[in-house]
């Protein structure tokens, strides 16, 4: 017995012998992977890591010199090569293909440049805008300029529509295109929190404005207007009649003062009111006079026509027929006579756009772009609302009422005719409007013959609902 329990006890310490000394076994027949030791990447290696590809780089563009917008002299005229303006600004000039300039630009540019105040009677088609627009970019990209927070314009320019301050911001982008100046846009009926936002996104050089979304933004803190050191006015005239002179004394009063600043106004009539405004706002302005009415002369054929109420319509229809490639502008005097006018011609089979007062701000823009792009080919317009449109390329005006005042007349058939084309002015002298051709005459300086209109034009309408009322 003893040697049995030796012999277990043996073969037990034998067993346990053995599994310490022999490694264990996987209990599945696989054998196990060998696990490769893991190595730090050396240094370079890292960096190679971390270099991304470089990307082709594109050759550097030679900067634009003046050389390459050459405009030979010609005796009599001025060119915007004659005049110490900053590169970037005339390359906008060049690609505007602006050569020689127009009699207000050559009389108010060095005054203007010269940083005095300006108060030019100038209309619209005369090429003031550039005025103004160069004169102010140019002593803005030559001053030293401080780090300024948003909200603090540099200049203001002030005028009494938005459709005029939508021409004024599209005519400074494209001048100061490959300048580092910023231009905003403020005006009232729309985007009033994008507009907001614009202006607190980062530092504005200029803002254009009508008064009231202007003085808005101020009393908001949006806007501060103390470090505004050029002041433009824009069509004064108009704001005058629009009641804007109270809101205009408010924003002067909060912009630098009058000697300490530049200021240009521009107006298509400087009467007794205007005078007296440039008394208080201006220091030994220099007077400029470009008269508008003999811009309108030079450029625009004007035609009167003498025909009866009921002859009106069927003139219009056959000449905007005889013109159906061209775009057409037509004034009325009241927004209710629009209006007739605009669905009566709906009513014959005629595209025409609707631009009065009433119309909502967005629609007024859509139905510009159209009437802009060519889309329409008509639009009917009253005076407040089509003052501001500068519209390139409408070859004709039609005064379907001819005006109460004689300025508005001026301002009609500069829609036509501008920046050196030809254009057509139609006004129809019928049993009221007659009446009003002798203020015409006197304000503009000249005659008007009126004529009788050609069978062509008489010949009856094919499509007119004779049970409509007459417009």
């Amino acid at each position: 017995m003893i040697k049995a329990f030796v012999a277990k006890v043996g073969r037990q310490l034998k067993r346990v012998w053995s599994s310490k000394v022999q490694p264990e076994t996987a209990p599945t027949s696989k054998p196990a992977q060998e696990v490769q030791p893991q190595t730090q990447p050396t240094e370079s290696q890292q960096q190679a890591r971390r270099r991304r590809p470089e990307r082709p780089q594109k050759p550097k563009q030679p900067e634009w010199s003046i050389v390459e917008y050459p405009v030979d002299p010609v005796e009599g005229r001025s060119r915007f090569h004659d005049f110490a303006l900053p590169p970037a600004l005339m390359h906008g000039i060049a690609d505007l293909d602006f050569k020689y300039c127009t009699p207000i630009q050559e009389k108010a540019l060095p005054s203007a440049l010269e940083g005095k105040d300006i108060i030019a009677r100038a209309g619209t088609g005369t090429g003031k805008s550039a005025v103004f627009l160069v004169a102010l970019f140019t002593r803005l990209l030559n001053e030293k300029q401080a780090l300024r927070k948003p909200g603090l314009p540099r200049a203001l320019i002030i005028a009494p529509t938005r459709e005029l301050i939508m021409q004024i911001v599209k005519d400074s982008k494209a001048l100061a295109k490959h300048t580092s100046l910023r231009i905003v846009a403020v005006y009232g009926g729309t985007d009033y929190q994008k507009q907001a936002q614009q202006l607190a996104e980062r530092p504005t050089d200029v803002i254009v404005a009508t008064p009231g979304r202007l003085l808005d933004y101020v009393s908001k803190k949006i806007i501060t207007l103390d470090q505004a050191g050029i002041m433009v006015i824009d069509e004064a005239d108009r704001m005058l009649d629009m009641g804007f002179i109270p809101d205009v004394r408010r924003i002067i009063s909060r912009i630098k003062p009058k000697e300490q600043r530049q200021t240009m106004l521009f107006s298509a009539t400087v009467n007794e009111d205007v005078k007296h405004l440039v008394s208080q706002w201006c220091v030994k302005p220099v007077y400029i006079e470009s008269d508008p009415d003999q811009v309108a002369v030079e450029t625009v054929k004007q035609v009167i026509y003498t025909v009866t109420g009921e002859q009106k319509y069927t003139v219009l229809c056959n000449l905007i027929a005889q013109q159906s490639h061209e775009r057409i502008m037509v004034f009325t005097n009241m927004k209710s006579e629009a209006a007739r006018l605009h669905e009566r011609l709906k009513r014959t089979g005629i595209n025409a756009a609707l631009l009065t007062g009433d119309v909502p701000q967005q629609k007024r823009m859509s139905r510009l772009e159209r009437f802009r792009a060519e889309k329409t080919g008509v639009m009917i317009a009253t005076d407040v609302a089509g003052r501001g449109i500068h519209i390139d390329g409408i070859s004709h005006v039609v005064n379907y009422t001819l005006p109460e005042e004689p300025e508005d007349y001026v301002h009609r058939i500069g829609r036509t005719g501008r920046a050196g084309m030809s254009g057509i002015a139609v006004s129809f002298a019928c049993e009221e409007g007659a009446f009003h051709l002798p203020d015409i005459e006197a304000y503009i300086g000249r005659s008007l013959p009126c004529t009788v209109p050609d069978e062509e034009l008489l010949k009856p309408l094919r499509v007119e609902n004779s049970t409509e009322k007459q417009s």
